[in-house]
């Protein structure tokens, strides 16, 4: 049995968090259900957040995000070792430590023109947009040397380079979590929500994001109450949804978009909610909160309703994420999804839901230190499996000195 950490910084930008799984080999080859040890979250350094937040809005030179992209590191590294230390653990201990990076940017694959991209030859794909792409930043070179152990990080790449979506990357965890019990339909709900379809069968399987999480009822609460999130949604609760806004909200190109989809912030972060507020700022604050959060309800239900096959044949939706921690979205998520799926969470299957991304990239890790193919091509329209991840060879592991 092999203890490994994960790390997780979403596109909610909310903090950092890290866990501690225990995982070994299951009888099958592919890894056993991960068990939770402990988990523990972290701030960002203000002075870092702030230029993380600008590189968003793509407002960061070169220069500069080469500088931010260690940084970062150092807070991952600082996550790590902290946590380490909680649990008194060494980087002999630690099997490896698994983490995407900050995302500060992404851009989907152009699913029709995939078998274009293929014939036009290989810089093409990329420089006629049609292959996808993004950027982590949080450089593993520096998490390795502090804790002094194997890292895998940057899952994303290698499912572009085989035409894929990159995202979301839930579906392996789902697969390794619930391949005994599926199909199982799964809901992350972080900046960005995406579902998840886990099957034993992996060719069966799909996801796809389903549009936005938190991350337009936070910036509302950032630009408008001064406070980085609705607690429990109690601002939403005491709010009336503006209607016309719902509508131009609801009419919102993302959702012509075909499945495998992915979301970024460019589709529903700051840009697009300061337009909307900006709109509507007749409304009051706890007017607009409301609106967001029940468009976050129904992209959420209208995303499942119309993509995943044999919806009535699923008796439930295990959630996880920050956004199981808001009340109110989850009274009006429960209140749009069909009367025969259980909106619960995925603590009743021992998965700790606001642990559960940081839970998936330790999985994905343990899968790449093992050569496990770690992506499903059902899920992301990658031509074919591969090992998602880079990994980081640690100084205490360097042979020939």
């Amino acid at each position: 049995m092999a203890v490994v950490i994960g790390i997780n910084s979403g596109s909610s930008f909310d903090g950092v968090d890290a866990v501690a799984i225990e995982i070994d080999i299951a009888e099958d080859g592919h890894p056993t259900k991960p068990r939770f040890i402990a988990g523990a979250s972290y701030d960002w350094p203000a002075e870092v957040a702030v230029r993380v937040l600008a590189a968003f809005e793509n407002e960061v030179s070169l220069f500069e995000m080469t500088r931010l992209n260690y940084e970062a590191g150092a807070v991952y590294a600082d996550a790590a070792t902290a946590l380490m230390r909680d649990l008194n653990l060494t980087g002999e201990d630690v099997a490896v430590i698994g983490f995407d990076g900050q995302t500060i940017y992404q851009e989907p694959p152009v699913h029709a023109r995939l078998d274009e991209g293929r014939a036009i030859g290989r810089v093409a794909r990329w420089h006629e947009g049609i292959f996808g792409a993004g950027m982590q930043i949080g450089e593993p070179s520096v998490v390795a040397v502090e804790a002094d152990t194997y890292v895998v990080t940057q899952f994303r790449p290698a499912d572009h380079a085989l035409g894929g979506t990159g995202a979301p990357l839930m579906q392996y965890l789902d697969f390794v979590a619930f391949r005994d019990i599926g199909p199982v339909l799964t809901l992350n709900i972080g900046g960005i929500a995406n579902c998840q379809l886990a099957d034993a069968d992996r060719s069966k399987m799909m996801a796809f994001d389903t549009g936005p999480g938190n991350v337009m009822i936070d910036h509302a609460m950032s630009r408008l109450e001064g406070k980085s999130y609705d607690a429990d949604g109690a601002l939403a609760r005491t709010g009336t949804v503006i209607e016309p806004l719902l509508e131009e909200l609801k009419n919102h190109p993302y959702f012509a978009r075909p499945v495998p989809r992915s979301a970024w912030r460019l589709d529903f972060g700051s840009k697009y909610a300061d337009a909307k507020i900006d709109e509507y700022s007749e409304h009051s604050s706890a007017d607009l909160v409301a609106t967001f959060t029940q468009f976050s309800a129904i992209a959420i239900s209208r995303s499942i309703q119309d993509h995943v096959p044999n919806l009535d044949q699923m008796q439930a939706l295990i959630a996880s994420g920050g956004g199981v921690r808001n009340g109110y979205l989850m009274e009006r998520l429960a209140a749009h999804l069909p009367a025969s799926l259980r909106l619960t969470t995925s603590d009743e299957f021992g998965i700790p839901a606001p642990f559960k991304e940081a839970i998936k990239f330790g999985t994905l890790a343990f899968a790449n230190l093992n050569d496990l193919a770690n992506n499903i091509p059902a899920a992301s329209g990658a031509s074919k499996f591969t090992v998602l991840g880079k990994r980081v060879t640690p100084p205490r592991a360097a042979k020939g000195i």
